[in-house]
């Protein structure tokens, strides 16, 4: 009896040891077909910016204001596409882009950022080169003109991924940034925004107005995914937060693989919504993941993570991606969300709302 429970024993581990072995032997020939396909597809540089997903509705948004947006957005993603169709790297293209959109207090994002509770403008930023798996990200910093370049000297000149609040900004005072007063970022529509949250706080009745547009709540958040000629995906996202933000709270910009991802065997991710949400369901790393270990496209995989994933937990938001070969998704499950983006040809579109 004792001898033939030895062998059942010894049967029974080795079909275990012999399945693994066979489900490792699926996986590496199911790598090798994934590899042979893509090496047979020709792949093209290109570029895919947001500007932040929210309720983003034609019937608030006047003529003249929608022209605004377009023609910022349009400018923005041609200084990117400038770079990579004349040779330039991935990383360049994407922090060209986001310094316009910094710039422009149109986004909550450098110039334009929210206010916290205590009435300071608090920037995240973070960027990710997926030819080295290199990242560098920056949090809670009050006085550095452009975030998304404080994450990149973070990326190439520090042994660190995160930096947050006067820490950060003594690197960068070290590495040459320009920095400017807080007040510097300070927008009278992003001070409405504060006050009539603070009215909620206070129980009072608040008003939603026209132009704030995504101003209001958690949403404008801008980043940038781009391929360059040498095959390199490079992820980027800046944000000034949630209005009236409180205790230091940092959202999913600077985190990696919430946030922002980038990995050259799939695909470039950056992320605008509700922050916390995207972190819990590490979104921009999990659509990385289903592409490379479901050889699921880019499409698909940005579906099931924003509509299903991040939809059913109650979290709200979209991504631009781009992945391996120039294929640019954006994926929302808001009302509306400004992105634009320019392939290899030269092609542009802008769009603003769901059915655009």
């Amino acid at each position: 009896m004792k001898t033939c429970y030895v062998f059942l024993i010894s049967l029974f581990l080795f079909s275990c040891v012999e399945e693994r072995e066979g489900i490792q032997q699926k996986v590496e020939n199911q790598k090798e077909a994934v590899e042979k396909a893509r090496a047979s597809q020709q792949a093209q540089f290109g570029i895919a910016l947001h500007g932040g997903a929210g309720v983003i509705k034609k019937e608030f948004m006047s003529d003249s204001m929608q022209t605004v947006y377009e023609n910022k957005l349009e400018e923005a993603i041609r200084v990117g596409h400038e770079i990579l169709a004349n040779g330039g790297k991935a990383e360049e293209a994407v922090m060209k882009t986001i310094n316009i959109l910094e710039d422009s207090p149109l986004f909550n994002s450098g110039r334009g950022a929210v206010f916290s509770a205590d009435g300071v403008n608090e920037l995240d930023a973070s960027i990710m080169h997926g030819g080295t798996l290199n990242a560098g990200a920056i949090a809670g910093v009050t006085t550095v003109k452009n975030p998304i370049n404080l994450a990149f000297e973070v990326m190439e000149n520090s042994p660190h991924v995160l930096l947050s609040g006067k820490g950060a900004e003594t690197f960068a005072q070290m590495q040459g940034l320009e920095l400017v007063e807080n007040e510097y970022f300070h927008t009278e529509s992003k001070k409405a925004s504060l006050r009539r949250s603070q009215a909620n706080d206070n129980g009072k009745t608040s008003l939603y107005f026209k132009d704030e547009l995504i101003q209001n709540d958690k949403y404008g958040t801008v980043g940038c995914v781009a391929l360059d000629q040498d095959g390199n995906l490079v992820a980027g996202t800046s944000t000034g937060g949630m209005t009236n933000k409180k205790y230091g709270r940092i959202g999913d910009s600077p985190i990696i693989g919430a946030g922002n991802y980038a990995n050259n065997a799939t695909c470039a991710v950056s992320a605008t919504g509700h922050g916390e949400f995207f972190i819990r369901n590490v979104v921009a790393y999990d659509i990385s993941a289903l592409m490379e270990y479901q050889n699921l496209s880019l499409e698909q995989a940005s579906k099931i993570v924003i509509q299903e994933k991040l939809g059913n937990l109650g979290g709200s938001g979209g991504i631009v991606a781009i992945d391996h070969l120039g294929n640019v998704v954006m994926e929302f499950n808001t009302p509306g969300m400004f992105r634009a983006q320019m392939n290899e040809q030269g092609e542009l579109k802008i769009g603003m709302y769901k059915e655009d």
